[in-house]
């Protein structure tokens, strides 16, 4: 699946509207445009809007026989970055390794997330591994915030100050997506609206944490034919990433450096490290897959430099 824009679904309003929220750099621009009361409002009202009009501007997925993603070219170099689940299954494994296969076979690139290369391609050296945790640290202490990555962690593993309620979350959507074959999808979704409204946290909505992502994720990890769904979850589920940056910086700005902000980093590596490679591929959780596209659009608009860019 790539995403395109410019559905025939959209009316010229709609487009109107898409546009504005892609230009709205900040909360309070974004409370403006849609007439919110506060910037609470406005992020929540705008969530609601912006998926709608994403969901029509996506129109339904397009079948491929490739690894789904989304597609950037930056400087005449088509960058590519695939979302995936990266729950450590066989399954996800066996498939991205047949994909990667093929791309290092025809000398294209291949980056990943910190922490998914030593998960699915310890053995493939020329599968590389991106800095965007060990720069997350670094920035951490540049700006004087405590690191959610501790020394001697499995890379990849954020430890929260709220893990035992992210775990009991977890749980009990578990225990609703098990019940689905007995009380019926439907049913099973409802309770899990129920449960994402009471169990999430003002950081878990700039994270996309809820039930929905919660059920696609751990389906697709058996599944990888569903990855296009969960990739498409995240599409609708984030604004434009100023405006998701700035709401978890403001609600935890440590977690906004390893969220939101690693989203930048991984996009300025691939750029910086994409050499004369005919193709580059991002191996990325599938959370992040929209924040990488959105800062490799800026780099192939002109609006983004290297300039600074020093890997870890």
């Amino acid at each position: 699946m790539t995403h395109e824009r410019g559905s025939e679904s959209l009316s010229r309003g709609d487009r109107e509207r898409l546009a504005a929220y892609r230009s709205a750099a900040s909360l309070a621009e974004l409370q403006q445009l849609n007439g919110a009361a506060d910037v609470h409002e406005a992020y929540f009202e705008g969530k609601a809007e912006w998926r709608e009009l994403r969901d029509l501007e996506l129109g339904p997925p397009t079948p491929t026989d490739g690894l789904p993603g989304a597609r950037v070219a930056v400087d005449g170099t088509p960058v590519f970055v695939h979302g995936i689940t990266h729950r450590d299954t066989d399954a996800e494994r066996t498939y991205l390794r047949e994909h990667v296969d093929r791309f290092l076979a025809v000398e294209e690139g291949v980056y990943c997330e910190q922490g998914i290369r030593s998960m699915y391609f310890d053995d493939r050296p020329d599968a590389c591994q991106m800095d965007d945790y060990s720069w997350a640290r670094a920035e951490c202490e540049r700006r004087d915030l405590e690191p959610r990555v501790e020394e001697g962690e499995f890379e990849g593993l954020l430890e929260d100050v709220d893990a035992l309620s992210e775990r009991f979350r977890n749980d009990v959507f578990s225990l609703i997506s098990g019940g689905q074959r007995v009380y019926g999808e439907r049913f099973a979704d409802a309770l899990g609206d129920v449960a994402t409204y009471f169990l999430t946290t003002h950081e878990d909505a700039s994270r996309g944490s809820a039930f929905e992502s919660f059920t696609l994720s751990r389906r697709a990890a058996e599944d990888p034919s569903l990855l296009p769904k969960l990739q498409r979850y995240y599409e609708l589920a984030f604004l434009p990433q100023p405006l998701e940056r700035e709401w978890l910086r403001r609600h935890d700005p440590e977690l906004a450096v390893f969220s939101h902000a690693r989203n930048e980093r991984m996009a300025d590596y691939a750029v910086a490290n994409a050499g004369d490679a005919p193709a580059i591929h991002l191996i990325v959780g599938a959370a992040h897959q929209p924040g990488v596209r959105y800062y490799l659009e800026a780099h192939r608009d002109g609006e983004r430099s290297l300039e600074g860019f020093e890997s870890v």
